[in-house]
């Protein structure tokens, strides 16, 4: 029953479960270039929004950035998170990124990667409204997350896809297209400033040995295959993946506040 139990766990979860740790939809690269274009220098105070298990944090402090935030909603990520990246003006919130409790206008930068999209659409917008507000004027906010395309998918291929990801995830999954996410950004006063897109292979034996390197790759494989129940719930998630390859991609979008 435990491990039933676990199959029904969310799929970010799951796969953090089984050892992989670079759990963003465009991967390592997307990632890298979501920090790149955030320009991150020693005099930026930085947010970041549900840093998991941390790997984008790792490379943001390697900027050496002049104060570093993330506000963590799991304990026990939150926990984890104190051990691994803890530090001088390092801080690890337990709060909700739509009401992190931090200060206004107190941060130049902020991030958040695969997380908008598995909220409703007024989620969304709390969430952006909360980093506009915490953000100083000129700030940049960059997010990370499930794309559909093209930009003008019929609105039933994409109810199709959100309940199909909703199925396999165990997450309420509403990803957006590029374009409805700049729009979004746009709505709540921020102006878009680079686009960046990735191919969502997020379980591509390919793109796995990229974003986690050859050896760590086996060990993913081997535990995935020696556990039954997660091993279902996987293998159902990468069929979806594969069925929806032409309307599934990564996004990584980086707005000012103007």
């Amino acid at each position: 029953m435990a491990n039933k139990t676990t199959n029904s766990q969310q799929g970010h979860w799951l796969l953090a479960k089984m050892g992989k740790r670079v759990l963003r939809p465009g991967g390592k690269e997307l990632t890298q270039k979501l920090i790149d274009n955030l320009h991150i220098t020693s005099d930026d105070d930085i947010v970041e929004f549900a840093p998991g298990l941390g790997f984008t944090a790792s490379i943001a402090l390697t900027k050496n950035p002049k104060s570093y935030k993330g506000v963590e909603l799991n304990e026990a990520a939150a926990a984890s998170l104190r051990k691994t990246i803890g530090g001088v003006r390092r801080q690890i919130i337990i709060g909700n990124a739509a009401h992190s409790t931090l200060e206004k206008d107190s941060a130049t930068k902020v991030f958040g990667e695969a997380m908008l999209t598995m909220q409703a659409d007024h989620r969304k917008s709390a969430i952006i409204q909360e980093a506009f507000r915490i953000l100083k004027t000129g700030g940049l906010y960059g997010i990370h997350e499930l794309s559909l395309a093209p930009n003008d998918i019929p609105e039933t291929v994409k109810a199709e896809i959100q309940r199909a990801l909703a199925t396999v995830i165990k997450v309420n999954a509403r990803p957006l297209t590029s374009l409805e996410w700049s729009l979004l950004l746009e709505k709540e006063g921020f102006e878009v400033v680079t686009i960046s897109t990735s191919p969502m292979h997020l379980l591509e034996p390919r793109r796995i040995i990229e974003d986690e390197g050859f050896l760590r790759a086996l060990k993913i494989g081997f535990n995935i295959l020696t556990h039954p129940y997660e091993r279902s719930q996987i293998f159902s998630m990468r069929k979806i993946f594969k069925k929806y390859e032409s309307h599934l991609s990564a996004v990584g979008i980086i707005a000012k506040k103007k």
